[in-house]
């Protein structure tokens, strides 16, 4: 924007959605800086806009500036814990400033509102590595009673003082002991490119002569090089944190050695452990565009849970029906259809005779995606009407309600359809969640057309014209607007129509007036004929 400046001291000038509108194209050209001023503008009509906040965070994230990424996140959920998007901008934000654990904790979070957003199960599965490497693999570490245990002594004295004073020297300590011609080939491998940079910095620095002088603009040349090496071995810090495929030599060694010795018998000998990595294998399989990849892998994790005893592994019909679950997903994205409804059904009969809710729940979820897929709508309604009292959350029952009631409309059942979205919008505006108030609204307004009531249409689609100019969402902005129109022209037709039946009934008034008039005339005539 070129007059910020002046907007700063005389306020905004435009309405909040231009702004935010503005913020949103800038971030599209990548002018983050510039797209933060617009959001900011924004943000001074409506401090508390979830979704702007959101957007304002993405942009300080992709300028390296985590933490004030990390306050609008937060800002995002303060009036709404559950908001999804700013839990998930929250869990990027701690993740880019190497906060793991807490990063995976909001991943999670995320998930288990939002299961279907990949976002969530990919940032569960880096957050998870990025612990891994940065702390080690459990198997990897031996402890031996040897060294200098005097430290536990010290933490008692150190009460009185600062407790963690006797620690910092020690990081000091073991940073120059790390400069090994090892950990500099793996510093070459992970700065890449950038290592050529790096020697040449440090080359620069040991001219004397040159690190004395200034810039230009007064900053000495010393501590700019300084600066420049510091963030290059801060990004080769982070960098080693997230280890990438090159660097995971020493635990895939481990990890054949354990696979050497328990092949004989098992495919791992912590069966919790594969199975949930199993099963996020599987996952990001399926994410990532391979159903066929995850569909054998799910098949062979099957096969090896269903060879181990109650034992090993004492939820074991939850897991084979969470693996029949996985099996019949990668089906559907493969399309076949028939095999996925059978894998479904078997989830659903595990969860049945086992009583495992939140598995019959997800089964009946599934089994209705697949009828609604092929068009046998009845079929998912039912379904999905079964799992009504199982829903938890108001955003489950919003997803829920709205696709019974969608799947009514195909049906031409029109009022069940508007009574589902109804319900559906209830929940939504509960959930505070603009995008599923948006489909809801929608779904309202086509009922309500089909129904012949155009002007209760007319509210509903202004209503989800409003959410979509909120959450900027062209495409649905351009469908309702032509949904608007013609739902106006069909209320204009329907008063012509209504005028012309009025016209026509005065007409008809009129005209049985002058018959009846004429019947009592001949009438009259003909008494007088018979009197003379």
């Amino acid at each position: 924007m070129s007059n910020n400046q002046d907007e700063g001291e005389q306020g905004p000038k435009s309405s909040f959605i231009t702004y935010v509108a503005e913020g949103d194209q800038l971030f599209i050209k990548g002018e983050f800086a510039k797209a933060i001023e617009s959001y900011t503008t924004a943000l001074i009509l409506q401090p508390t806009e979830k979704n702007c906040l959101v957007a304002r965070s993405k942009c300080y994230l992709k300028l390296g500036d985590p933490e004030n990424a990390l306050k609008d996140a937060e800002t995002s959920l303060k009036n709404e814990k559950e908001f999804f998007k700013g839990l998930y901008q929250k869990a990027e934000a701690l993740y880019a400033m190497g906060d793991f654990e807490f990063a995976l904790v909001f991943y999670h979070r995320g998930h288990r509102l939002r299961p279907e957003l990949q976002e969530f199960r990919l940032g569960i599965q880096k957050s998870q590595e990025a612990i891994d490497n940065s702390v080690g693999s459990p198997a990897s570490v031996k402890l031996e009673n040897k060294g200098d245990l005097s430290f536990f002594h010290k933490k008692e004295e150190g009460k009185k003082g600062k407790a963690n004073a006797p620690i910092r020297p020690l990081k000091k300590e073991q940073k120059q002991q790390s400069k090994s011609p090892r950990s500099e080939k793996t510093v070459r491998q992970l700065l890449g490119e950038l290592y050529s940079d790096k020697e040449y910095l440090e080359k620069l620095l040991k001219d004397q002569d040159l690190v004395k002088g200034n810039t230009r603009s007064g900053i000495k040349v010393h501590d700019l090089i300084l600066s420049a090496i510091t963030y290059l071995d801060t990004r080769t810090e982070f960098w080693r944190q997230q280890k990438p495929i090159y660097a995971r030599e020493r635990d895939r060694k481990l990890m054949q050695q354990q696979w050497n010795k328990t092949k004989q018998s098992k495919p791992s000998s912590d069966p919790t452990k594969y199975i949930l990595n199993s099963l996020e294998e599987i996952d990001l399989a399926l994410a990532a565009g391979d159903p066929e990849l995850s569909c054998r892998k799910a098949r062979q994790v099957l096969k090896t849970v269903q060879g181990w005893s109650d034992e090993d592994v004492p939820n074991k019909k939850e897991v084979i029906g969470n693996l029949h679950s996985c099996l019949g997903n990668a089906k559907i994205e493969i399309g076949d259809m028939d095999g996925a409804l059978e894998c479904h059904n078997k989830d659903l009969e595990i969860a049945r005779q086992n009583n495992l809710p939140e598995s019959k729940s997800r089964a009946l979820d599934n089994v209705g995606r697949v009828y609604a897929r092929i068009g046998k709508f009845p079929q998912a309604i039912e379904a999905w009407e079964e799992k009504i009292p199982l829903a938890r959350s108001s955003l489950e029952k919003t997803w829920l309600f709205h696709e019974i009631g969608r799947c009514y409309l195909e049906l031409d059942h029109h009022t069940e359809a508007l009574d589902y979205g109804e319900k559906s919008l209830a929940s939504a505006t509960e959930a505070e969640d603009d995008e599923w108030q948006l489909n809801a609204s929608v779904l309202v307004a086509q009922s309500e057309v089909k129904l012949g009531h155009y002007q209760a249409a007319v509210t509903y689609f202004e209503k989800a014209l409003e959410k979509a100019k909120l959450i900027n969402d062209e495409a649905a902005k351009e469908a309702i607007r032509n949904a608007l129109e013609d739902a106006n022209k069909r209320i204009v037709e329907q008063l012509e129509t209504e005028k012309l039946g009025d016209g026509a009934e005065k007409n008809q008034d009129v005209a049985n007036g002058n018959k009846e008039t004429l019947n009592e005339e001949s009438t009259e005539d003909k008494e007088e004929t018979n009197d003379d």
